[in-house]
């Protein structure tokens, strides 16, 4: 093809260069000596920002449950301290996670961990923000597959960082590139403020809404307080044995724990068969079911959940029927404001263990009339379905930034 050149990473533009990161940037590791911060050292606020694994994710850095060190600590390390447009790099555990120390982190003085090292340009003859956008695609992603090592807790070495081979257009096509995925990651910055803030104004609507505090317009009068036991009933399913192949892959639907974290079901994953049915505890639930998961210690527990088509669910899964009695989406999204509450409800020690039937219908509701019910679900919900909006077309932008990259980043789309 003219115009392009064959490499050991595919085919390029002849004015493109192969070359090992090595070339471009050192690769900085955090210090490891005798003075490495203790648990003792660290606290929740102070001089330096020490990043933990949590700090630095898939979508760059994330400040939350963050450690810092004291001034003298800080003075007794010997590496690891970010300055500007360093770029970090996770290699202990989740590896291969990128973040950008650029203007925008309000922190001044940060030190890695021992489970990451610096990327700091040392090239005039490259952009860092091109850089950036460069560790982030399929060609160092399938890289860091290959040089790291471990299962039980996958590592990379300064070593194997060193060798990554990197694509180097000329210094303005590198701009230009980064101008034009900065932008695409500018609109997704802006959707990721917009949905937050839509967030926080639905929680404001539901702690208004849901206790009575706030009252939509034609409404009046005193509520009542009831149990759910006293309203409707409530089920849990069950697991056909995997053990038998008849059991599965039939044609009803069977809801798994994790799926309750999809909130509003439209589908589910398993399937088993009117056999696999008839020989568990597994049992049909028809539509708009408010679903809760009894059991697990992660973030399933207390998780709600509604159903908009007919299936079955696991025995860790609380479905409470509907009835003519209540409005189904008033009583979730009642219940999806109390997570922290439910799980607070668990048996066992500490609330360690788990919720059952019997504290689910023991679980005191506000209740308004069935209108007023249905009138703060439909106000809810419409907010439930923007926020949705929002999120498919942040989704729709990150795949079309993916595209984007994969054009420009390997010289198959030219912008100069």
């Amino acid at each position: 093809m003219s115009g392009y050149k064959q490499t050991e990473v595919g085919v390029i533009p002849e004015d493109w260069n192969l070359r090992d990161l090595e070339v471009l940037a050192s690769v900085i590791d955090g210090d490891r000596g005798a003075q490495y911060p203790s648990a003792n050292d660290f606290s929740d606020s102070g001089y330096c920002l020490f990043l933990n694994a949590g700090n630095v994710t898939s979508d760059g850095f994330k400040f939350v449950d963050c450690a810092f060190i004291t001034r003298e600590k800080d003075a007794l390390l010997n590496k690891g301290r970010l300055k500007r447009d360093d770029i970090v790099l996770t290699t202990r555990g989740t590896v291969g996670n990128f973040a950008h120390y650029d203007a925008t982190v309000v922190f001044d003085d940060v030190r890695i961990n021992s489970g990451m090292v610096i990327l700091r340009n040392e090239s005039p003859s490259l952009n860092t923000t091109f850089l950036y956008a460069l560790l982030k695609s399929y060609l160092v992603c399938s890289q860091i597959d290959r040089f790291a090592f471990g299962s039980a807790q996958p590592q990379l070495t300064v070593k194997g960082i060193s060798k990554f081979k990197v694509l180097v257009p000329p210094l303005p096509e590198q701009c230009a590139i980064a101008e034009v995925l900065g932008d695409a990651d500018g609109l997704i910055g802006v959707l990721d403020k917009l949905i937050a803030k839509k967030r926080d104004l639905k929680q404001a609507a539901m702690q208004q809404l849901l206790t009575g505090k706030r009252r939509l317009k034609g409404f009046k009068g005193e509520w009542e307080v009831r149990t759910i036991g006293r309203f409707t009933d409530c089920t849990s399913g069950g697991t056909p044995s995997t053990s038998v192949a008849g059991y599965w892959g039939g044609t009803i639907k069977w809801m798994s724990s994790g799926e309750l974290n999809f909130k509003i079901i439209w589908d589910v994953e398993g399937r088993i068969t009117e056999y696999g049915l008839q020989s568990s505890s597994a049992k049909m639930i028809p539509e708009k079911c408010v679903l809760v998961g009894l059991a697990g210690q992660g973030k399933t527990r207390g998780t709600v959940a509604m159903n908009m088509i007919p299936l079955c669910t696991n025995q860790s899964i609380a479905a409470i029927l509907p009835s003519e009695e209540f409005v189904p989406e008033y009583l979730y999204h009642n219940l999806d404001s109390r997570y922290e509450e439910l799980r607070g409800l668990s048996t066992g020690q500490g609330g360690r263990g788990g919720l059952n039937l019997t504290i689910i219908k023991s679980i005191p509701v506000p209740f308004p009339t069935i209108k007023e019910q249905a009138a703060i679900a439909a106000v809810l919900s419409d907010m439930d379905a923007e926020i949705a909006a929002l999120e498919e077309r942040r989704e729709k932008t990150r795949a079309l930034k993916q595209g984007m990259m994969q054009e420009l980043l390997t010289g198959k789309t030219r912008l100069i």
